[in-house]
């Protein structure tokens, strides 16, 4: 059994360890808090963005555009699919990373393996790099500051593919903190965009205006898309920020519990040596006492 020595020794290395886990817990928390303020910010401008394209197809229902399913309805795409994965740049979050690499390999064999990716985030460029798989691009910014003009580089990297033909579809694999606290691994089609995600909504509040394009409804949307995709790759980025933090905040507050139920035992280990020194004391003198007076009664 371990000495008080020892004892005391091991609870001085777990109350460093809380400390530093504390400190993790309180600094995730506040950069999530940050995070969600600068998104908040700058959604209006992109859903004022989707408003329009929706006005467009109300006032249009059969346009033509190349970022979007033919009127005719959806047909099946045949060749290459990127996929833009958003991890963290390190572990200490649960199994955030996990349930991203997760989606990505299920994504990958739905599509028989024929997927470029584009990666976001040092843990996900490790784990490419461990496996040997081929990384179209990996932008090599840290996660832990999404920012509106990495979002318009990465939006220019896929256009640019999508463009070009190398790529008939493209998709995102991001995790979403939604309303509440629960976090959810999405995995969302880029492009090409469903007619029906922006025609059927708002159908409320339809605006039956005539509407003049100039120069034509498809260079109006051409130039709209890029801002649209740009929006929602940097809400994507900051989601998965905030949702990386929170994971790390659970994984720090599990951990200080932890530590504290280690404290706890330890300690009472340490009461236990305690008492059971001082219980030998006591019993040594005791000894002692009765030697010395047995020597006494036999002089």
């Amino acid at each position: 059994m371990p000495g008080m020595k020892e004892l005391k020794g091991r609870m001085a290395s777990v109350r460093n360890t809380q400390k530093i886990t504390n400190a993790m817990y309180l600094i995730a928390s506040a950069k999530m808090r940050k995070a969600r303020e600068e998104l908040s910010r700058t959604r209006p401008y992109f859903t004022a963005l989707q408003a329009e394209i929706k006005r467009i197809f109300r006032t249009d229902e059969r346009v033509e555009n190349r970022y979007f399913y033919p009127p005719q309805g959806e047909k099946k795409l045949e060749g290459p699919v990127g996929c833009l994965v958003v991890t963290a740049d390190k572990g200490l979050a649960g199994a955030y990373n996990q349930n991203i690499i997760k989606a990505t390999n299920e994504l990958s064999k739905e599509h028989g393996g024929d997927v470029e990716f584009f990666v976001v985030g040092e843990y996900g460029r490790q784990y490419c790099l461990r496996h040997e798989i081929a990384i179209r691009r990996s932008f090599l910014y840290t996660a832990q500051n999404p920012t509106l003009h990495r979002a318009r580089e990465i939006a220019n990297v896929l256009l640019e593919a999508y463009d070009s033909g190398s790529l008939k579809k493209i998709f995102i694999i991001y995790t979403d903190l939604g309303k509440g606290m629960d976090a959810e691994v999405r995995v969302t089609r880029l492009l090409p965009f469903h007619r029906a995600q922006f025609s059927s909504a708002g159908a409320a509040q339809e605006d039956h205006t005539p509407f003049e394009f100039l120069p034509s409804v498809g260079e109006v949307l051409n130039n709209i898309i890029p801002s649209y995709l740009t929006g929602f790759i940097y809400s994507a980025l900051v989601d998965s920020f905030c949702c990386e933090q929170n994971a790390r905040m659970t994984a720090m507050d599990a951990a200080n519990r932890n530590a504290q139920k280690i404290l706890d035992e330890l300690q009472m280990r340490c009461n236990h040596v305690r008492q059971g020194a001082i219980t030998q004391e006591i019993t040594e003198i005791s000894a002692g006492a009765q030697t010395q007076r047995n020597r006494e009664e036999l002089s």
